[in-house]
């Protein structure tokens, strides 16, 4: 049933109740957000609006959520599409609201319970039939901006068709991978993932490791976060993790394993200290001034962070995930005592709980992977280290509780673009087919850095004509750093400014090229620099809603030369006021938080998408691709009033208070000669390259570029 909600009530401003009205008011939706009386509400929600990470995309964001009393604002509820409730953990508590609201909701409106591990089934009791059929559990992940699982969790009463719409409609609408779970403690996330933040600790203890090494070792080498163990327990709170536990141990007293959610020696230590992780100011980990503490799990004090000395980690890093834990698994070091401790209980136990509480081995698997993280569960490790009989997972089939292979999820819409098939290969460039006449450019060099030989290598496989609608991107971790850093220091340092001239001309004549063609550029991680010029040379430009995109140039003391800086002028002609904002946000090397926040700078345009869903990027790419018509930059408007002396008052106001420095001002003169005195879109491009040259030449801006190149990080001199 295809149910059109567009209007949301969160009841509970708590910190997940406001996290989910904040993230369902970033992707659109009108949402108010309830609590017992107005001034609870309200300083709920101002402490969620100064919440880091951010809850919102968009700080304005934040007005658009109408917040209000629950006796008072009942014709909110009256009036919602979906009743989201998200009150305090407790069981009667959520009871008694609902014997509250029944009466109030519309019949065809969702109604759930966001909880991390309450029965629902109790949660239910005393409601009439038509409520439990409709009647389900969700398990946001907090920040549920930046955490995509959600579990789904229906009790035997709830009908098959509130689970099939529910589930469709926070995949699509809510930018959620949904897993739907089995109601029983914890679910699957709490009942298996907070175990096994428990047991990682009680091996460290037991082993007498750091807690720097054992986040070294259960970090990115084991395929995690680079929060590992203990940077984990710190951000999830001390007390969040014994809670969970508790509830754990009271709720499953036939289980074996639970032996092991005793609390640990030194979290124990720590809760009764109330050092309960980042929200106390510490945990395992602590700040003082400018250094980072670690706790000493043996003396159970703080000291200086001691840097882990696990060769073997460096020595395998570059493993695929399978290789490094089994060869791991046999190291005779600190980091193979800990993974034999660790991995094969932790696998056992995944064993004996996926019957239980999960519906199959990938939707386990799932949640590890899109809850905590993991780049692999606990069944397709099993099978990388061979730790069971059969493998749980062979190509597209899968065991079923019967010890039967059965078809695993077929789910199209949510490809990677590895999942495209290569059809060629270039040096710096692989072509991917995406079906319906679409093809992906997905860059291979390291960043996606545009260097002169993809340049060139592009530029000749465009003019060819073998290509006529495609997808730009890239196959490294984001869509590109930019343009080749390491070019311009070499013509620079050698003076091969005729190398330079060429090189900038190519760069802005492939844009223009791409703009000719119909494209969508799919963007993630970082779309900086160059790699901006170009993706905004597509006629759509298609970004994940993290991806921080910007024009960071002055950073380096140079000006956008690929075309950005002609492309700026071109898209805020509308007045001198426009002209001069586009002046501070150049020369202020600004990059965006996020997508959305990108807009606010006039990076991204009218018909550029954010695509909400972390994993639609490339299916959405696609589709706009195929409807995609190109778009030259054509005409120019010449806009009238004192822009130079206007943009030269907002670099000196800049100076003043410190955001500029006497070379910044240098730059932003260059950039003042684009917006302020170039008569066409092509003068503009020259332009661009002249000043680029000037600033090339200063030896600021080579001590700029060599300190990016030497340590990842801005110079300001």
């Amino acid at each position: 049933m295809d149910r059109n909600v567009r209007y949301v009530v969160v009841i509970g401003a708590g910190t997940m109740g406001s996290g989910i009205a904040a993230h369902l008011a970033n992707l659109g939706f009108d949402v108010s957000l309830l609590d017992v009386n107005d001034e609870a509400v309200k300083a709920a929600f101002d402490r969620a609006k100064k919440a880091r990470p951010p809850h919102f995309y968009v700080a304005d964001t934040a007005e658009t959520v109408r917040l209000g009393s629950i006796d008072r604002e009942t014709q909110w509820i009256r009036d919602a599409d979906w009743v989201c409730e998200a009150i305090v953990e407790k069981a009667e508590a959520k009871k008694s609201l609902f014997s509250l609201i029944e009466p109030l909701l519309r019949p065809d409106a969702f109604i759930s319970t966001n909880t991390s591990g309450l029965e629902i089934s109790v949660l239910a009791q005393g409601r009439s039939a038509d409520f439990r059929s409709r009647f389900i559990g969700t398990h946001f992940f907090n920040p549920p901006r930046y955490l995509k699982l959600l579990e789904l969790i229906p009790t035997p009463e709830t009908s098959a068709q509130t689970v099939k719409d529910m589930s469709a409609f926070l995949e699509a609408r809510c930018a959620r991978r949904v897993v739907v779970a089995k109601d029983t403690p914890g679910f699957i996330a709490n009942r298996f993932g907070m175990w096994s933040m428990y047991y990682a600790t009680h091996c460290a203890e037991k082993l007498g490791l750091t807690v720097e090494q054992v986040d070294a070792i259960t970090g990115p080498f084991m395929g995690r976060p680079r929060s590992g163990s203990f940077r984990l327990n710190d951000l999830v709170g001390l007390d969040i993790m014994e809670d969970i536990a508790n509830n754990l141990l009271a709720r499953c007293p036939d289980d074996p394993y639970t032996k092991h959610l005793a609390p640990p020696r030194s979290l124990k230590y720590l809760r009764d200290k109330g050092w309960i992780g980042d929200k106390a100011g510490q945990g395992y980990y602590r700040r003082e001034g400018k250094e980072l503490m670690s706790l000493d799990l043996q003396g159970l004090g703080y000291r200086m962070r001691l840097e882990p000395q696990l060769g073997s980690i460096d020595a395998l890093a570059k493993m695929p995930l399978a290789e490094r834990l089994r060869e791991g698994l046999n190291l005779r070091d600190e980091v193979g005592e800990f993974m034999r401790a660790y991995l094969p209980l932790t696998l056992e136990y995944a064993e004996y709980l996926k019957n239980d509480i999960s519906h199959g081995v990938e939707d386990f698997d799932r949640v590890m992977m899109w809850g905590f993280g993991w780049e692999a569960g606990p069944f397709a490790i099993a099978d990388m280290v061979h730790a069971a009989p059969k493998k749980y997972f062979d190509g597209d089939k899968m065991l079923d509780s019967a010890g039967n292979y059965v078809a695993r999820k077929h789910e199209p819409q949510y490809r990677t673009i590895q999942d495209f098939p290569i059809i060629a290969k270039h040096d710096h460039f692989n072509i991917r087919e995406m079906g319906d006449g679409v093809e992906a450019i997905c860059t291979t060099t390291k960043m996606g850095v545009f260097t002169i030989g993809l340049v060139d290598e592009l530029t000749a496989f465009l003019e060819d004509g073998k290509i006529s609608r495609f997808v730009l991107t890239s196959e490294a971790k984001s869509f590109s750093a930019g343009y080749d850093l390491q070019f311009l220091l070499g013509c620079a340092s050698e003076k091969r400014f005729d190398d330079l001239e060429k090189g900038l001309n190519k760069f802005q004549q492939l844009g223009l090229l791409i703009s000719k063609l119909p494209s969508v550029a799919a963007v993630f991680g970082f779309c900086l620099g160059g790699g901006f010029e170009m993706a905004t040379s597509c006629s759509v430009l298609a970004a994940q809603p993290e991806a921080q995109i910007g024009l960071p140039e002055a950073k380096v003391g140079l000006i956008p030369g690929g075309g950005g800086t002609a492309h700026i002028r071109q898209r805020n002609s509308t007045g001198a006021k426009a002209l001069v904002e586009s002046a501070k946000v150049l020369a202020l090397g600004t990059v965006s938080a996020n997508a959305d926040d990108a807009r606010r700078y006039g990076f991204l345009r009218r018909e550029d998408v954010t695509v909400y869903h972390p994993d639609m990027l490339f299916t959405e790419a696609k589709n706009l691709a195929l409807k995609a018509t190109p778009k030259p930059e054509t005409g120019w408007t010449d806009v009238s009033g004192p822009i130079t002396g206007m943009i030269e008052q907002a670099y000196s106001e800049l100076q003043k208070v410190g955001e500029m420095t006497e070379h910044d001002v240098r730059v932003g003169d260059q950039i003042k000669q684009v917006l302020a005195k170039s008569t066409s879109f092509e003068d503009a491009l020259a332009r661009e390259r002249n000043a680029f040259q000037v600033l090339l030449k200063e030896g600021l801006t080579v001590l700029r570029i060599r300190h990016m190149l030497e340590t990842g990080k801005p110079l300001k001199n």
